[in-house]
């Protein structure tokens, strides 16, 4: 069966499960073609919470379908590669959580979106990417704050709003891996370019670049910017997007080692065997789904 056979065969089950596809903007580009939406994960957890599809098929890592069944729990959510995790996401467990909470009672814990189910039940509000300084900023400044599982995240909020954090030691292994020298030496090569990096960077990184920005971000940047050269800081996933839609302008990326291996698991073939054998469904439980829904909705709210 030859590619155009797989998506054909796709749209057909899709309109007979009435499924709504959504894929993150990390994965292959074949599985982002196919997907209904395409985003990062704050416009992602909106797509899935305004869905009315009995079934959404989740193109990203783990975290992401749980987040995608939290939303829309009368949904049947299905992970095509359910071994598709977030090392990040590993770092922390409700445990660690449980005891930051007991050292500190007094303070807001904040969790990125980048985490799983039973760690989202045990805080008080979620952020992503996008959405994190608007989310601290929403904390008294009298009040302690404890962020996780994302120390560079934190850390560059921090600095932004000028607030005292404490931080999780977690991280993303693909952009903590972006050191200084590495942007600095691409400048140099491209001094006219436009240098865009994700907060999940470090912030030595964030401080040399022109803009931190989520994926989101970083398309609607492009789209407005009157530049025509960009040095892209993220996972090179999104290097499909920006050029389908910027045709005119060039992408460079920072470092050839900016590849998350979970997101790349998923193929068009794994969407295929999901939506015919309704496989890999996301489960949680009632209880879960109930307290790890309350600080995702907070969230919301504020975004």
């Amino acid at each position: 069966m030859d590619l155009q056979e797989k998506l054909d065969k796709i749209d057909k089950l899709k309109k007979q499960h009435n499924a709504l596809i959504l894929a993150h903007n990390y994965v292959i580009p074949e599985v982002q073609d196919l997907a209904d939406f395409v985003g990062d994960s704050l416009e992602l957890s909106i797509k899935a919470q305004r869905s009315s599809s009995p079934v959404i098929v989740f193109c990203g890592v783990s975290f992401m379908a749980e987040t995608a069944k939290i939303l829309s729990p009368q949904s049947i959510v299905l992970h095509p590669t359910p071994n598709s995790g977030c090392p990040m996401a590993d770092m922390v467990d409700a445990e660690k959580v449980r005891t930051l909470k007991q050292d500190m009672p007094h303070a807001v814990t904040v969790c990125y979106v980048n985490s799983t189910a039973a760690v989202k039940a045990e805080v008080d509000i979620c952020c992503t990417s996008a959405n994190a300084a608007k989310i601290i900023d929403s904390i008294p400044e009298d009040r302690e704050i404890i962020f996780m599982p994302d120390k560079n995240l934190g850390a560059n909020v921090a600095r932004e709003l000028q607030r005292e954090i404490t931080l999780f030691p977690g991280f993303c292994p693909t952009h903590d891996r972006i050191l200084p020298e590495m942007l600095i030496d691409t400048k140099k090569q491209y001094p006219h370019a436009e240098v865009l990096v994700h907060p999940e960077c470090s912030p030595e990184v964030v401080e040399l670049a022109d803009y931190a920005l989520s994926t989101g971000g970083i398309l609607r940047h492009v789209r407005q910017s009157d530049s025509k050269y960009f040095i892209i800081g993220t996972e090179e996933g999104i290097l499909h997007r920006l050029r389908k839609e910027n045709p005119g302008k060039e992408f460079i990326l920072l470092h050839s080692a900016l590849l998350c291996p979970n997101m790349k698991k998923i193929s068009v073939d794994d969407v295929l065997a999901s939506l015919e054998k309704m496989q890999y469904q996301v489960k949680l439980s009632p209880e879960l789904i109930e307290k790890a829904r309350r600080p995702i909705e907070r969230m919301l709210e504020l975004s």
